[in-house]
């Protein structure tokens, strides 16, 4: 399950996982449906219907982007001994010192938890290496992953660029050019 399927990260998680062969579930909101089927994903959960931590469906890897829910309503849907991976910050309207207080509470509860149940619990850290890129632009070049655009800014742009980054509904990445 991603949750946040459709920003910059989830786009890119969306793809990957399909590549790696995994049934994905992508939750997003109703403007987005068609953008996680059209990348991939098997299962669409429409977060403004829907809360899948409600549900009775476990999943065995969480990939959080969102961090919108409590780690008990995330425990409730990961397997006995799945995986949840929190990789955002709470989502749109989240900023500063919110932010940060969500970020600190996720990295202790994650560890905390992750020391007495056989699910794991896990703070997404980004290590780019010379063959992830190249396992990348490899999925990239045979047509297995395609880099999701939403918008492009030239460089004098950036502050809209960065504000509308801040709003948080940004459909995959968001390009700055020199010119």
């Amino acid at each position: 399950l991603i949750n946040g399927a459709t920003g910059g990260v989830g786009t890119f998680a969306v793809q990957i996982g399909k590549s790696l062969g995994a049934e994905v579930t992508a939750v997003c909101s109703t403007r987005n449906v068609d953008l996680v089927r059209s990348i991939g994903a098997d299962h669409v959960i429409d977060y403004t219907k829907e809360d899948f931590t409600k549900s009775d469906q476990r999943y065995d890897v969480i990939f959080d982007n969102v961090c919108n829910h409590s780690f008990a309503e995330r425990r409730h849907v990961l397997s006995p001994k799945g995986v949840c991976v929190l990789a955002g910050m709470g989502g749109a309207g989240v900023k500063g010192s919110e932010a940060m207080r969500r970020i600190a509470g996720n990295i202790f509860t994650a560890r905390a938890l992750s020391s007495f149940t056989d699910q794991k619990f896990a703070q997404y850290r980004t290590k780019s290496s010379k063959q992830d890129l190249t396992q990348l632009a490899d999925l990239i070049q045979a047509g297995r992953i395609t880099p999701v655009i939403d918008r492009r800014y030239k460089l004098g742009e950036a502050p809209e660029a960065l504000r509308y980054l801040n709003e948080g509904h940004a459909r995959g990445k968001v390009i700055i050019t020199a010119n």
